[in-house]
């Protein structure tokens, strides 16, 4: 899934937490932002850019209230980017 972006940070939750994923993201020059499993070695992660996902998250969840974001009901991908950005308007505006 990230092989054709360049981002600075990945962050992701526990379930990501694996060496050859750590290693692709080094490769395209990011640092991963994933906490250690349970029961593997400790892996420092940046604990702030990691509680930022969360506000995405929220944000997904918000957008998905809309039964039409949901069920993707459009068949176009222009008309679905539609929908999800006249959704986000209105959940960034309320």
């Amino acid at each position: 899934m990230i092989a054709d972006l360049s981002p600075q940070y990945v962050v992701a939750d526990k379930g990501y937490d694996s060496d050859p994923l750590r290693q692709q993201i080094r490769r395209q020059g990011a640092k991963p932002v994933i906490p250690s499993r349970q029961g593997h070695r400790r892996r420092c992660h940046d604990r702030t850019r990691y509680k930022l996902r969360n506000v995405v998250e929220r944000f997904f969840n918000r957008i998905k209230h809309y039964r039409r974001v949901a069920t993707r009901y459009d068949k176009t991908d222009r008309n679905y980017f539609g929908v999800v950005c006249l959704a986000s308007l209105i959940t960034l505006c309320t």
